[in-house]
């Protein structure tokens, strides 16, 4: 750290300072418990969906941003498809009807610029942040992802170096934003996007093109682990969450699928279920498939109890817990009753399982965001029995901030820090080298007074 005396300079510019109200939040704890001890921690789960990952094709017209004349807000893509603006109510309205994880799907695409840096925007960074405060603050835990956002990572067979490229350029951004959250705070690699049918599908391609595809997914899951052990704050420590093949619960337990190497032993695998289709995704025919309205035969708890027990075996039993990420079901042409069982009935054989089930839950859908609780009371009854927690906000007392420019650490950016910059400059206070770089620059000198004077203004 270099030093440059400017004595001319101090008298003129400790008038300038006489607060700072710049401030960046401290940081939280990463507990000493195992992945497995955490996701048993989690109890049941709720996905915030058709939220933060709403978004127009990004790649082409953005239609958000042509509908807000050019300047969209990141409410505007969050009441894209037919959110209301969440609120700190809502957030705890959830957790209050039993739900320990909230899952927040996220398209960072939203808002970046068309330049090629793929640099995720600040303002939409900062509301992801202010939800997952919200969320933290209820006393969940939260997870946050790289979801669909426009399916820029189904590219990746045709243009892998691009792809990969953005997929760990917005992974270094997203856990620098995020470093110093404590372990209340997981990280997804991705949603369902690993596994390429224009590489293989399972109905006619060749062994050859499988192993393709399985490895291009084992390789961006590892891409994944990698560069978030190598970011700072907690992130080495960090609880991650791997995406399964296409989060099929079937093609995950294929030998072809590799959990990544990570010297931290923290992660935990994510599958989905939505079966079977008829039921769980078609709200009426297509030309794959027939829509039926009910659930709850024999071979439909069958099939459930069998792919849950597959989990089991293929992972939970080999010490890595499972998070079912997504289940859930349509109500529309669908009987009520049937919806409540599908419901509570995958929440049970997964939870008994040793699995965290996170419900699907979408605007109009299974949790009411205007009267910021379950829409079928019964069924919220139901899965509180099954793994539900008492509503536990955090009480914990606020972690003290660090104030930028707070050189003597007493809480304010004031005059006496100035006074001390002053006498470090004449080579007096040689201990506060670094926090006096104000700018970062390795040299101590007028640049970092007016530093000072951007901190005080903002």
């Amino acid at each position: 750290m270099k030093r440059t005396g400017i004595p001319a300079l101090l008298t003129s510019v400790m008038l300038l300072f006489s607060s700072c109200p710049y401030s960046v939040s401290a940081g939280g704890t990463m507990r000493d418990i195992s992945t497995l001890e955490l996701v048993k921690d989690m109890g049941i789960g709720i996905n915030l969906g058709n939220t933060l990952e709403a978004c127009s094709n990004w790649d082409q017209e953005d239609w958000v941003a042509a509908m807000c004349g050019g300047n969209p807000t990141p409410q505007n893509y969050e009441t894209a498809w037919g959110s209301p603006v969440i609120t700190k109510e809502i957030i705890e309205g959830i957790a209050k009807e039993g739900f320990g994880v909230l899952r927040i799907p996220v398209a960072w695409s939203n808002m970046m610029a068309h330049d090629g840096t793929y640099t995720i925007n600040t303002d939409y960074d900062a509301r992801v942040h202010e939800i997952v405060d919200w969320t933290l603050d209820s006393g969940m835990y939260a997870i946050i992802n790289i979801h669909w956002d426009g399916g820029w990572v189904n590219k990746l067979p045709e243009n892998k170096d691009e792809t990969k490229k953005r997929f760990t350029h917005m992974w270094e951004q997203i856990a620098d934003s995020f470093k110093d959250y404590g372990d209340y705070l997981m990280f997804e690699a991705q949603n369902e996007e690993f596994g390429w049918e224009s590489i293989w599908n399972p109905w006619s391609g060749t062994q050859e093109q499988k192993e393709r595809s399985y490895a291009l997914c084992n390789e961006m899951n590892q891409a994944f682990v990698d560069t978030i052990r190598k970011s700072g704050g907690n992130n080495p420590k960090r609880h991650l969450l791997i995406s399964g093949y296409n989060t099929g619960i079937d093609r995950t337990c294929d030998p072809l699928f590799k959990m990544p190497d990570d010297p931290a032993n923290r992660m935990a695998i994510s599958v989905h279920y939505y079966s079977p289709a008829g039921f769980a995704i078609l709200e009426e025919d297509a030309d794959w498939g027939k829509a039926t309205p009910t659930w709850g035969s024999d071979q439909d708890y069958a099939s459930l109890r069998n792919e849950m027990q597959m989990m089991k075996t293929n992972f939970m039993d080999k010490g890595i817990p499972v998070i079912i990420g997504e289940y859930g079901c349509p109500t529309k042409n669908k009987e009520p009753e049937s919806v409540r069982r599908f419901l509570y009935s995958v929440c049970e054989e997964a939870y008994k399982c040793g699995h965290c089930p996170v419900m699907w839950s979408t605007p109009g859908g299974h949790y009411d965001r205007e009267a910021c609780k379950m829409a079928d009371q019964e069924l919220q009854k139901k899965l509180y029995e099954i793994g539900g927690k008492p509503f536990q906000p955090n009480t914990q007392p606020e972690q003290p901030q660090k104030i930028q420019g707070d050189l003597n650490a007493d809480g304010k950016c004031d005059g006496d820090d100035l006074s001390l910059l002053s006498r470090f400059l004449l080579s007096v206070e040689e201990q506060i080298s670094k926090e006096a770089d104000l700018n970062g620059d390795q040299i101590i000198n007028a640049a970092d007074f007016s530093r000072l004077k951007q901190i005080q203004k903002s």
